[in-house]
């Protein structure tokens, strides 16, 4: 666990190794890296799919070859996946026809 005397020591060897001139600059370029890897992470939920493609109907020709579907979003399923890709659900698998 962090205590306060870790962190003055932190500090201090961040102040020794740095100088008092560049900590704002240090500081100020973290935030702006922190805010574009937040938008970053923002922007990839919303092109991968998240809740865009919850309602998307599988194509014919996907569920000609396959009769699973994920019982939370109803995306159509591979035979031997055990999660959908949509939502990250666990589906059970069914056993093989005979």
């Amino acid at each position: 666990m962090v205590g306060g005397q870790s962190m003055l020591l932190l500090l201090g060897v961040v102040l020794l190794l740095f100088g008092g001139r560049k900590l704002p600059e240090l500081a100020a370029s973290l935030g702006r890296s922190m805010k574009e890897f937040k938008k970053g992470t923002a922007e990839g939920e919303g092109a991968t799919g998240g809740d865009a493609e919850v309602g998307r109907t599988p194509t014919p020709t996907t569920l000609s070859a396959q009769a699973r579907a994920c019982p939370t979003c109803r995306a159509a399923l591979e035979a031997d996946w055990a999660h959908c890709p949509n939502c990250g659900a666990s589906v059970p698998r069914t056993p093989p026809a005979a």
